[in-house]
């Protein structure tokens, strides 16, 4: 995928929706493309992880102790809290076909986050969703 393509792929996040063409450009450039085969392994339950990921193309199991919990698809993320708390994933997370990611690395993530506070408050929405589904499951 061409830069000009990314960058309007990424408009069409909700997590990048309130940035202009010229701050998508410079995600575009901050990320790295990396893609896995379906079954392949993207983080591993109790180990360290490596980074933040968004799914340009594809499906991902989110799997605790081999139990499905989530499925995650195009513009969706994980991994982003393994890095902030600096803490091994609680989860594996598994392709379920072939799949596309933009990867950001660990120590990249806090500085990231504060040039770009409005993608800051669009990933703390949605884990206050996630948060939400969770305790409506437990009740």
């Amino acid at each position: 995928m061409d830069r000009d393509e990314l960058v309007d792929t990424l408009a069409g996040m909700a997590l990048f929706a309130d940035l202009g063409r010229v701050r998508l450009q410079e995600v575009a450039h901050t990320f790295i493309e990396d893609s896995f085969s379906a079954g392949q392994r993207v983080l591993r339950q109790g180990f360290s992880g490596t980074g933040f990921y968004v799914i340009l193309d594809g499906q991902v199991a989110v799997r605790i102790d081999g139990t499905d919990r989530a499925t995650l698809g195009k513009g969706d993320f994980f991994g982003e809290m393994s890095l902030l708390l600096g803490e091994a994933p609680v989860a594996d997370v598994v392709a379920l076909a072939p799949l596309r990611v933009l990867q950001l690395g660990g120590p990249d993530l806090e500085s990231f986050l504060k040039r770009h506070p409005e993608v800051m408050f669009r990933m703390l929405q949605s884990l206050a969703r996630r948060l939400r589904t969770a305790n409506t499951r437990q009740s």
